[in-house]
């Protein structure tokens, strides 16, 4: 059977992300989609967050048809790495730590290891004399929020090069562009062990950008974001905490 995956979002757990887990499974479901991969920044809360609500189950079978992948996306020394099927202990202490160490724990946790949006200088991509160190599981080869989409397609040809297998994914930080594109996973039964078995053999990708008020909407959310850390009251309030 064919599922339509998205394998890159982010909640409001993530420090840029805006909408819930509800709504992100909301709008999933609205275009066609049967499971996404919950990838905060550096927190695995999200994922906690669903279990406790019922949104996803231990055992990594859907919930009313649909699917909630655990993952993570680690700011590593050299860049972004996703860990896809499963959660990290204590994942904000991985930031800055060494990608090569990041893909042992997240291969000793039982997960994928994924460099997402690899090349873009913009926005912490691996680059590549770092990818031909890592023992990377696929590579995200289509982000639909790319700064440049040149960075995409180096990311094709490099993934060609080393016969990776290949994903796509909407990188949303926002509900409205969840599978803007996604990964499409052929597969016997809709479950995490199943998904992660097929994303290792290869995959068809849809590939669609985001479009100019999605990008701007994202760039505004980060840039709030930012503005919100330098503000010496928000710093001062959180002291207080």
């Amino acid at each position: 059977m064919a599922f339509n995956v998205d394998l890159h979002t982010h909640t409001f757990f993530s420090g840029d992300g805006v909408s819930s887990p509800e709504d992100l499974i909301t709008s999933a479901r609205a275009k066609g989609l049967q499971a996404v991969a919950i990838t905060d920044h550096n927190t695995c809360d999200a994922i906690a967050y669903a279990l406790d609500k019922g949104l996803m189950r231990a055992d990594g079978k859907p919930v009313d048809d649909f699917l909630i992948i655990p993952g993570v996306e680690v700011t590593t020394d050299e860049g972004h790495l996703l860990c896809i099927g499963t959660t990290l202990p204590l994942p904000q202490r991985l930031k800055g730590r060494p990608a090569r160490e990041v893909c042992d724990i997240i291969h000793e946790h039982n997960g994928l290891a994924i460099p997402p949006h690899p090349y873009d200088l913009f926005r912490a991509g691996i680059r590549f004399a770092t990818l031909e160190t890592l023992p990377i599981d696929a590579l995200e080869v289509f982000n639909a929020a790319t700064t440049l989409r040149r960075y995409n397609t180096y990311a094709f040809k490099y993934a060609q090069e080393r016969g990776l297998p290949m994903t796509a994914a909407s990188d949303a930080h926002h509900a409205a562009a969840v599978g803007t594109a996604y990964t499409i996973v052929h597969a016997a039964e809709l479950s995490v062990q199943a998904m992660l078995a097929q994303i290792v053999k290869g995959n068809e990708l849809n590939q669609r950008y985001l479009s100019p008020r999605e990008s701007m909407l994202k760039t505004w959310n980060n840039w709030m974001r930012l503005r919100r850390k330098k503000r010496p009251e928000v710093q001062r309030s959180e002291e207080q905490q």
